[in-house]
């Protein structure tokens, strides 16, 4: 048995993987596991559902390794299925009602929010805990799209096409979440140069 070492996943390991190599499976888990988990959390709060999912996501990722092409990141194909996983649960018949329930709701709701602290913070991790908790007060729509589009770097119409909806919608969404989440956080709301929200986590690479 092959023991695989680095920092990062390379073609060998992956081909290792592929013919069944227990070590190569190991070392792919240990290296994309935490940011995969985050990821899963972030889409589904519910703990115990997150963690059945995390499991699922393995299991494919090991099952269906073989087919992945080399085209793209490594990290990136893992993250694609921990996202089709978590959407999957989310339009489920159980859960759909309350995946869609603010998908109409007016942008007034968002005077219900409290805001965590409007105050600039001088920690840029303390003010990243600020914008994660910020996030969960999210509804499950919004929250998704957010994290879809400013995190994974998701287009709108991808968005859309994985959501069921049209562009439109994606773009409003995102928009309607922005706005809560400024009332929540401005000034000290960190964001990009195009207006995307900084809530990508501290490692989503594996």
């Amino acid at each position: 048995m092959t023991q695989f070492q680095g920092t990062q996943i390379s073609p060998e390991t992956i081909r290792a993987a592929v013919d069944g190599d227990a070590a190569a499976h190991e070392f792919i888990y240990r290296h994309c596991s935490r940011p995969v988990y985050s990821l899963i959390r972030r889409l589904i709060p519910n703990a115990a559902t997150a963690d059945d999912i995390f499991q699922d996501v393995f299991v494919e990722v090991l099952r269906s390794i073989g087919s992945y092409t080399g085209e793209g990141a490594f990290a990136g194909w893992v993250r694609t299925i921990a996202v089709n996983k978590c959407l999957m649960h989310l339009r489920s018949p159980w859960h759909r009602s309350l995946f869609w329930i603010d998908a109409d709701a007016s942008e007034d709701d968002a005077n219900s929010f409290v805001p965590i602290d409007p105050a600039p913070r001088p920690d840029a991790q303390a003010a990243a805990a600020d914008l994660e908790r910020a996030l969960a007060t999210l509804p499950a729509l919004s929250r998704t799209v957010v994290l879809l589009h400013d995190v994974e770097g998701y287009k709108h119409h991808e968005i859309a096409r994985m959501l069921g909806r049209s562009t439109g919608f994606s773009k409003s969404q995102l928009a309607r979440a922005h706005m809560r989440l400024r009332g929540l956080l401005d000034p000290g709301l960190p964001k990009s140069q195009d207006g995307s929200l900084q809530c990508t986590p501290l490692s989503t690479s594996c």
